[in-house]
């Protein structure tokens, strides 16, 4: 009865989203327009979204954090990029939209093939940055921004915006003052003669104020968009409601703090004025609103997002103590999941409610750091799977299960993936054969050595090497940077064939995850966190190495020694060493020596 009752569920989903299309498509045709395109990131262009701002997913049902779709007056497709092709092919309404790989199929090509030539393709300028409509430049149909978003009109029960308060982010953590990293970000302003910066990046105004809030699951955001002077005073744009008059006068008298609507006069007494602006991460809208303003808009990256990934010696030591405090719990989990994983009783579900309820004891544990990919054989082929009420499956005998979760802690951001076998039997040769080299290329970055100034693409074929030599590869970049209680994503570096050329620096924090999947079968991905440090070499030039932050042993029964070089021997040892040393006196008795056992050196 269950049963049927969710496929009944199901069907009522399709048929209300499919009204929703067809009335989206009478708004369009009524604004003059041919189509529309619907981002999935919200005012801030940001990867997490309040649900007030999940119109991609309220008008096609696809939940994953990275996409768009386009309506054309007869076709409809959506767009994601190769972590969520399952997913998205999983999700949506065949009958209504087609499924496309961003890369592979690209939106602007498949409007130019399915609009008629001089076709007007209507755009929020809220919810696209420069740089992204620049994509979509093209001689044979015409972007055209509308004052008020067609979806929002026909969301009757939309939720409201968030208004949690601003939060304070004391400076025991932070180990700057705001006032300190305004003087940073005005001198940057001065020595590039900018008179002001746009800041539309909810990260960097948690950054550069030492604020909090809690806007947007997951990420302690306080959303609002900033303007920074050259002299070092900043104007503040959010409701004023949420700030407190404590978290004024934490903010000093030097920040001033208006509502939105302040925000258009503001730009516009701008005449006159060199105004840096963002161009891959601000909201097209206010390029347009400042050059119709008279000033010049000079596009520069966000004057933060440096400053902010080279985290100070406080933010280190607290990353650091984040996560031992992290790798309690999952070295309790892991030995839990040893236990029962393969008893049949525990499921995707229940496995991630064991390990949040297990981080949940820590004091300064504030929450999960995103949904918990908890992914039991096929579903882990599903690179960002997310397991829900209707997808949740048991854990068996004998399959691959892939946890990849993380914690926002008031000291640090973890985020770490380990692929468990559940036994009893031993795994299969050609399954450890994969897992091992998928160990390989997280051993090859966490080990190296590099000069300063090579780039996150360069690092980036090294973790692939191993698979590479198999003929296997992984559909995602390896690594991606990390936040200080911020976001779990943040730029500006990521280890990926794609990444931007901004050289690697010395207080990054970085995630390492090669990783290999098997679609409808299981996947394999190994992630820990890096901590960019300096290191001595007898020659002029500086270099850098990795830090491990992550603290929690890889699964032997996924191992083939034979396939390890002495090095990455020595390296997997030394490791599961440092995790014994570091985790085991947290543990009680039991758990000590399943630790001890789990972390055995391999010879």
């Amino acid at each position: 009865m269950e049963a049927i009752t969710k496929m009944q569920d199901a069907r009522d989903a399709l048929t209300l989203r499919s009204g929703r299309l067809t009335k989206l498509r009478a708004i369009v045709q009524e604004q003059g327009l041919y189509g529309f395109v619907i981002p999935r990131s919200d005012e801030h262009l940001s990867e997490y979204v309040p649900a007030s701002a999940e119109r991609l997913a309220w008008l096609t049902g696809f939940t994953g954090s990275a996409g768009l779709a386009v309506v054309l007056t007869t076709r409809a497709a959506v767009f994601t990029d190769g972590r969520y092709v399952l997913q998205l092919s999983q999700q949506v309404d065949r009958a209504n939209w087609e499924c496309k790989h961003i890369t592979e199929d690209p939106p602007q090509a498949w409007i130019k093939a399915n609009a008629p030539s001089g076709a007007r393709i209507g755009y929020d300028p809220m919810l696209i940055s420069e740089k992204g409509l620049a994509r979509f430049s093209s001689p044979d149909f015409t972007m055209v921004a509308v004052d008020q978003n067609p979806i929002d009109a026909l969301w009757s029960d939309r939720p409201p915006v968030p208004a949690k308060p601003v939060m304070l982010h004391p400076i025991e953590y932070s180990g700057c003052s705001a006032a300190d990293k305004r003087a940073q970000v005005a001198k940057v302003l001065r020595e590039e003669l900018h008179d002001a910066a746009i800041i539309s990046d909810p990260a960097s105004i948690a950054w550069l104020l030492n604020i909090r809030g809690n806007d947007v699951p997951f990420t302690p955001f306080a959303l609002g968009f900033g303007l920074i002077h050259a002299d070092g005073s900043a104007e503040l744009f959010i409701d004023p409601a949420k700030v407190s008059e404590t978290a004024r006068a934490w903010v000093g008298n030097s920040v001033s703090v208006s509502g939105r609507e302040a925000m258009a006069p503001a730009l516009a007494g701008l005449s006159g004025k060199r105004i840096r602006v963002d161009a891959g991460g601000t909201p097209v809208w206010f390029a347009d609103t400042l050059r119709t303003a008279g000033a010049s808009v000079v596009s520069g990256s966000d004057p933060c997002l440096l400053l902010k990934a080279r985290k100070n010696s406080v933010e280190q030591a607290g990353a650091r103590s984040a996560h031992e405090r992290d790798a309690i719990a999952l070295c309790e989990f892991l030995r839990f999941l040893d236990q029962r994983g393969a008893s049949g009783s525990e499921t995707e579900l229940s496995a991630a409610a064991k390990l949040l309820a297990l981080r949940e004891r820590a004091p300064t544990f504030r929450g999960e750091s995103f949904p918990a990919i908890s992914a039991a054989a096929e579903h882990g082929a599903i690179i960002h799977y997310r397991v829900s009420e209707e997808s949740n499956r048991a854990l068996g005998k004998n399959e691959v299960y892939l946890i990849d979760s993380g914690a926002q802690y008031l000291d640090g951001t973890t985020d770490v993936t380990r692929t468990i076998w559940t036994g009893p039997d031993a795994p299969p040769q050609h399954l450890k054969e994969q897992a091992t080299r998928v160990l390989q290329g997280h051993i090859r970055i966490a080990s190296l050595v590099f000069p300063y100034g090579i780039c996150g693409s360069h690092l980036d074929a090294i973790a692939r090497s191993s698979l590479w030599q198999a003929g296997l590869d992984y559909d995602h970049g390896t690594g991606h940077g990390v936040g200080s209680y911020l976001s779990v994503h943040e730029g500006p570096v990521s280890l990926s064939r794609t990444g931007r050329p901004i050289p690697i620096e010395s207080g990054m924090i970085l995630s390492n995850e090669p990783g290999y999947y098997l679609s409808g079968a299981y996947g394999i991905r190994l992630e820990n966190l890096l901590l960019v440090q300096p290191v001595e070499m007898s020659t002029s030039k500086p270099f850098l190495q990795f830090e491990t932050l992550t603290l929690a042993p890889f699964d032997h029964r996924l191992i083939e020694p034979a396939m390890l070089e002495r090095s990455e021997r020595d390296w997997l040892n030394n490791y599961h060493q440092r995790v014994l040393e570091k985790v085991g006196p947290h543990l009680d008795a039991d758990t000590q020596q399943w630790l001890a056992d789990a972390c055995k050196t391999i010879d």
